[in-house]
């Protein structure tokens, strides 16, 4: 027995659901809210995707496919500083679109722990690779530099997500990739 046809786009459904969880995150969206956000009931939801975690779980792979694209393009720079600031550059863009959420669902969303580590160990890899090439003195340190640039993508996502124009974001990167002299 195949059952009734769909009768909504599922890929348009999960484009949506995508965005309901990077506005409000998974514990924010009920599954009556997914339902009536894809224009579906909940059996249907459920008939098509599952549980609310694997939409969720499908969901979020399609936002990280998207991240991927752009962090692989951003490691590919010839030195750790325009790594850096390509990442920056694309936190900032990626944070404020005017057409999705602002903020990042792979930063405010808890479920997504692992997926964060996951960047976290791909630039320290890529900084490592810089340091070797001796673009930085035997003392720096991979670690270090890495959980830096993390920290500066997890605030100018947590600052998008309070409403912070892409113009503020970028003042921010700019000082963050500059010597800030603290000790005046």
């Amino acid at each position: 027995m195949t059952g009734r046809p769909r009768l909504f786009d599922r890929d348009v459904a999960l484009d949506s659901a995508m965005r309901e969880f990077w506005a409000e995150g998974f514990d924010g969206v009920t599954t009556a809210k997914l339902a009536q956000k894809l224009g579906i009931n909940q059996p249907s939801l459920y008939g098509a995707f599952g549980s609310k975690t694997d939409l969720f779980d499908e969901a979020a792979q399609l936002y990280i496919r998207g991240l991927d694209d752009a962090l692989r393009a951003d490691l590919a720079h010839s030195s750790i500083r325009e790594v850096a600031k390509a990442l920056f550059r694309s936190a900032v863009i990626g944070f404020t679109r005017d057409d999705a959420p602002h903020g990042c669902l792979v930063m405010r969303e808890p479920r997504l722990a692992t997926r964060r580590e996951q960047t976290r160990e791909a630039i320290r890899h890529r900084f490592e690779a810089g340091i070797v090439a001796g673009e930085f003195g035997s003392t720096a340190d991979a670690e270090d530099m890495a959980e830096y640039v993390n920290s500066v993508l997890a605030g100018l996502a947590a600052r998008a997500l309070e409403g912070a124009t892409r113009s503020e974001l970028e003042s921010v990167a700019r000082i963050a990739l500059s010597p800030v002299p603290l000790d005046h």
